[in-house]
């Protein structure tokens, strides 16, 4: 059946020009947090009654958010004051900040490592500016700040191997950080496709699905570096998640505004969901095998339940 639309969740008007960006869900909890760059904020939506719950406010620039449900946590990236937050999702805690590289965007964690990657867009007008912090969640500390050779995107953090796969725009590339040294680039990867963008792992089989800019999703075996396979895709991608349950990757394409959904095992585009244009950015509860789309002109989420076939 695939993704079938059940409705929409309202979320506050933007603020300000902007929209929505990466999103995050607490399964157990069942919650969902988006960072909702027009406001500043982050705002949550309970996933068990697809309501709109509340806003936490005030993080400027925010990018992103990513949970971890071992250590009951809620990382943003405030790329508007080049600082990651910390927080409880209880709602009991202030949000800690600590300060990281220029503009960081995409967060990827390692939690037996208990650390945090902090992966920025960074200043073109400063040389240095584009890095990778580490941050030591426990001590709320950077431990190191890795230069790269260009605007980063998306990342993801493997525990098997105990590595980081971050995206690079520009020369297009996969850096990989090895959270056992993790001060340097262990290794990159050059792909063949302009703007690797949304990233995603399959750990059973090692491989990444690398989302470019160039219209075009890679499988990259996350060991090598070697592209796998090429598949077209129906525009320029932003976030990727994979649905390990039913084998399938969902693509956020913000023109002409769809979700391309694809079947991991044979690596078939299955179909081309149409959402709204200007809608480059999902959620997914894996609990729920539920999608949100979120929909900058209409200021609220589309929500799909994955139905297999």
């Amino acid at each position: 059946m695939g993704l079938q639309h059940v409705g929409y969740v309202d979320l506050p008007p933007h603020a300000k020009p902007g929209g929505f960006d990466h999103a995050a869900v607490h399964s157990r909890r069942g919650l969902l947090y988006v960072a909702h760059t027009a406001n500043d904020a982050v705002d949550v939506i309970d996933c068990t009654t697809n309501t709109y719950l509340r806003s936490i406010p005030d993080l400027t620039g925010v990018a992103g958010a990513l949970v971890s449900e071992a250590h009951d946590l809620v990382f943003t990236s405030n790329r508007g004051e080049s600082t990651v937050g910390i927080f409880s999702p209880s709602g009991q805690e202030a949000v800690a900040r600590v300060k990281v590289g220029v503009g960081p965007n995409g967060l990827a964690y390692g939690a037996d490592q208990r650390l945090l990657l902090a992966a920025s867009v960074g200043d073109s007008s400063r040389r240095g500016a584009i890095t990778v912090s580490l941050v030591d969640v426990s001590t709320r500390a950077v431990i190191a700040a890795i230069p790269v050779a260009g605007r980063t995107r998306w990342t993801v953090f493997d525990a098997e191997s105990g590595r980081f796969y971050v995206n690079i725009a520009d020369p297009p590339q996969i850096v990989v950080v090895d959270s056992a040294d993790p001060v340097r680039v262990a290794d990159s990867f050059p792909m063949p496709v302009m703007g690797p963008h949304g990233l995603d792992l399959d750990p059973p089989t090692r491989r990444l699905f690398c989302a470019c800019d160039g219209k075009v999703l890679l499988v990259v075996d996350s060991r090598s570096g070697a592209v796998l396979s090429e598949h077209a895709i129906s525009g320029v991608p932003d976030v990727v998640f994979r649905n390990a349950a039913l084998e399938h990757l969902y693509i956020a394409i913000g023109d002409p505004g769809v979700i391309d959904v694809f079947d991991t095992e044979t690596m078939r585009r299955l179909e081309s969901v149409p959402t709204e244009r200007g809608a480059h950015t999902i959620g997914f509860d894996a609990a729920r095998n539920t999608v949100y789309a979120f929909l900058p002109d209409t200021h609220r989420a589309a929500v799909y339940l994955d139905r297999p076939g």
